[in-house]
């Protein structure tokens, strides 16, 4: 049987996890752009947070934009995030909308990196009057067009994004997400790493800001639990390439007992070859991440390839009810990844418009970090919205649990599940064994 561990930590300060130690940076993006980033945290930017002023009052109706990727390298993970943001909308309405609005919703694709699907739909968007854009996934994507959002006066929040570099960034306050930074991911991973007995580890991560971060950062993480520096193996790889052939026979070369793959789709072509020469997960310990842990890969690769491979991912225990919830909006659904994350973006940002009673972006955005702590509990928006009708602050725990923005805009808890595949190539539904990890 296999098991999913819940591990839990504070990503706005530099911290370590077990015995585990150092900070990462990195993406959840989607194609080539070299850069290995350093570790940013709230703390570190000094008074540099930019945090928006309210603009001027509006009571027209708000408008929820999604910037998620139904095409392109991350389109496997658009389907929870598409019916996370529609149910948060439906419950939303449901309790009344706001402002005593309906609340609306303007679909958008996000593409990937080698299209400009991304800057069409904003465009598009902003011209309706969108006030807040939930996305995008990929945080390469979102780094091409959070300028632009931020400029019109529009919040953009992400329920998927994990780079360090959002957290000091230039955003004027307008930028959020309910993803941790993926500061814990690796350490995470380095962590199920270790825990599997692995001494010897190949690192294979696509050559953009996700994989370079999350590879840096695995090897330090890595080499603080006691691997020595050699018995470390990191390769970069351009994931447009026609084959991996060259990279997966470096990793055969090295002889590794533990192998991270850190990609997005390109990785079944990875792990392909990887089982046709002999080191894929039935024959060494493999590693995957939140880019690559998803029914999706299980589907695109030959009969049994993934059985005993593991991987992180951020993940939430949202419940049985919850996804069926979810299946409801969408019936095809296979996984749910980021869909609480999307939810709950959707239901902060429609508090924070009722906390300063206006739909005006810059207003809402004034409010997000204020209605995720500090204040009176309640975990619905139909909870909350009648203690803020009573002028009560309140502090919204969501579908992903506690919240508790820093300045940032950005959670302090972040939640890492650890996946397997079983010999259908499925990923195993977790019954039991959650492991709780505290990083002061």
């Amino acid at each position: 049987m296999a098991h999913r561990y819940l591990l839990r930590g504070t990503v706005a300060l530099a911290v370590t996890a077990l015995a585990l130690a150092g900070c990462s940076s990195d993406d959840n993006s989607d194609e080539a752009s070299s850069s290995s980033g350093s570790s940013t945290t709230a703390a570190d930017c000094g008074d540099n947070v930019p945090q928006a002023q309210p603009g001027p009052v509006s009571t027209a109706p708000l408008k929820i934009g999604t910037l998620l990727p139904a095409t392109g390298s991350l389109a496997f993970l658009g389907p929870p995030m598409f019916a996370g943001t529609k149910l948060a909308v439906e419950d939303v309405n449901a309790a009344g909308g706001v402002l005593d609005k309906p609340v609306e919703e303007v679909d958008g694709d996000s593409g990937d990196t080698t299209t400009d699907t991304a800057n069409s739909t904003v465009d598009r968007e902003l011209a309706a009057g969108t006030q807040v854009i939930v996305g995008a996934a990929s945080s390469s994507v979102s780094l091409k067009v959070i300028d632009k959002i931020a400029s019109a006066g529009a919040v953009q929040f992400s329920p998927a994004n994990t780079s360090d570099e959002f957290t000091c960034y230039a955003d004027q306050g307008m930028y959020f997400r309910t993803a941790p930074a993926d500061t814990l991911q690796a350490q995470a991973l380095a962590q199920v790493i270790a825990e599997g007995g692995a001494q010897r580890v190949s690192i294979l991560a696509l050559n953009d800001p996700y994989g370079t971060g999350l590879a840096d950062n695995t090897v330090a993480d890595l080499e603080a639990a006691g691997i020595p520096s050699d018995q470390i193996q990191k390769i970069i790889y351009d994931p447009n390439a026609q084959s991996f052939n060259a990279e997966v026979d470096q990793v055969k070369n090295f002889n590794p007992d533990g192998i991270a793959v850190i990609g997005f789709e390109e990785s079944a072509k990875i792990l392909t070859r990887m089982n046709e020469v002999g080191i894929g997960p039935k024959d060494k310990l493999v590693f995957g991440v939140d880019g690559n842990m998803g029914n999706a890969l299980g589907e695109a690769v030959g009969p049994g390839i993934l059985q005993g491979m593991k991987g992180t991912t951020p993940l939430t225990k949202v419940g049985p009810d919850f996804e069926a919830r979810l299946k409801a909006v969408d019936p095809g659904l296979i996984d749910f990844n980021y869909a609480g994350e999307s939810y709950d973006a959707v239901v902060i940002s429609a508090l924070a418009a009722e906390v300063v009673k206006s739909t005006n972006g810059k207003s809402i955005a004034s409010a997000i970090n204020d209605v995720t702590k500090d204040g009176t509990k309640c975990t619905s928006y139909e909870q909350c919205l009648a203690l803020v009708k009573a002028g009560t602050d309140i502090d919204y725990d969501g579908v992903t649990g506690e919240l508790n923005f820093v300045a940032a805009g950005e959670p302090s808890i972040g939640s890492y599940g650890v996946l397997e595949f079983d010999a259908d190539n499925k990923l195993i539904t977790p019954t039991a064994d959650y492991k709780v990890v505290s990083d002061n």
